[in-house]
């Protein structure tokens, strides 16, 4: 295999990965460039199995999206509607209840809550929702709220980021989910999200959140019209936080879908750019401790294949994710827990489900 390395150009490369040694922007860049798809697995599995060894994790979970009305309306997302959209819609408390009661036979471990920036919900609904969740299913953690959606209920409740966390945590708030991310380059966001919160606002909050102990992931969503450039200086921020606050879990790359976007002319991503993207975050972002592929984005099979080439988590069993499913995505919403055992399996590693802090519920 070395050789194959060397012939890839990688040979320098390879040693920083054996010395342990951080890679650089133009390291970055280079991996980004390359076409040696098999080189690039083969260096990020020395990473992953140095991290996390043959197990690869999943999570019985739930999703919740409680509304789609936005304000902000990005160009890349078929999710966020206006609010007179004969598409938009928004739950009530109870009715966010009632989708918890549905599931209270199923060993659930997280129930993950992501929406909007909507315009009129008060700050109250938030802190409201939080607790019903945790009064339907005491015992269950939530994961909820993007950093661009904290920003906004901060606003809401006219108090700091870290006072509005706080509030967040004593009504159920037990982890953040890395969406709303993007990409953080100014001229990115300009030109496809300009009312969204900026890419140092996003690591603001989330780094405010790690200094109050709570735990979150990170996302990048590429495959628009972001270059290689853009996507290695993302990169490059998330491990810059990391060090700075130790408070990421995982990272997540989403594979942008273009259908019902006002990105609709550009074209899916392929399964050679979406290995690569793992592969390249799990051999760059040396201190995040895990990386994902995200079965609800690049499909099941390819997730499989991810697990040798950098990943070593799927997500989980999810059901009634809207998000991807607007913007065409394919995959069903629900995965069985043991069709994620039987996808691990076959991949060669060692099925692990998992809470969402990373706790081992069970080894198979």
């Amino acid at each position: 295999m070395e050789s194959m390395i060397a012939a890839a150009g990688f040979g320098d490369i390879l040693d920083k990965v054996k010395a342990g040694e951080r890679l650089t922007f133009a390291d970055g860049v280079r991996l980004y460039k390359s076409n040696e798809i098999l080189a690039l697995g083969f260096l990020a599995n020395l990473v992953r199995e140095r991290k996390n060894g043959d197990r690869a994790y999943f999570i019985y979970n739930q999703h919740v999206n409680y509304s789609n009305i936005c304000t902000n309306l990005c160009k890349f997302c078929a999710f966020g509607k206006a609010k007179d959209s004969d598409q938009a819609y928004e739950m009530s408390v109870e009715e966010v209840k009632a989708k918890i009661r549905e599931r209270l036979a199923e060993p659930i471990s997280e129930v993950h809550v992501v929406g909007g920036i909507h315009p009129d919900l008060p700050y109250s609904y938030y802190l409201e929702m939080l607790r019903g969740i945790k009064e339907v299913r005491p015992e269950i953690h939530i994961q909820a709220f993007t950093c661009v959606e904290i920003a906004h209920l901060a606003e809401l409740a006219g108090k700091s980021v870290a006072a509005t966390l706080e509030e967040l945590v004593a009504a159920g708030l037990g982890s953040i989910p890395g969406g709303g991310a993007e990409v953080f380059s100014p001229r990115i966001r300009q030109r496809t999200c300009e009312k969204k919160l900026s890419g140092e606002g996003w690591l603001e909050v989330a780094k405010t959140a790690h200094r109050l102990g709570l735990k979150s992931n990170a996302t990048m969503l590429y495959g628009h019209i972001e270059t290689l450039e853009e996507r290695v200086e993302h990169l490059d921020q998330l491990r810059a936080a990391q060090d700075e606050t130790g408070g990421f879990l995982t990272f997540i790359p989403l594979a942008f879908h273009p259908r019902n976007t006002e990105l609709a002319n550009l074209s899916r991503t392929t399964g050679l750019d979406d290995l690569k993207n793992i592969a390249v975050s799990r051999l760059y972002l040396d201190n995040f401790p895990h990386i994902k592929g995200y079965w609800v984005m690049i499909g099941p099979k390819l997730a499989q294949v991810a697990l040798s080439f950098g990943a070593d988590d799927m997500d989980g069993t999810v059901k009634e994710e809207r998000i991807t499913r607007m913007a065409g995505g394919e995959t069903s919403g629900i995965m069985a827990d043991t069709e994620l055992v039987r996808l691990i399996r076959e991949a060669g590693r060692r099925p692990v489900e998992r809470d969402t802090l990373y706790n081992v519920i069970k080894e198979y």
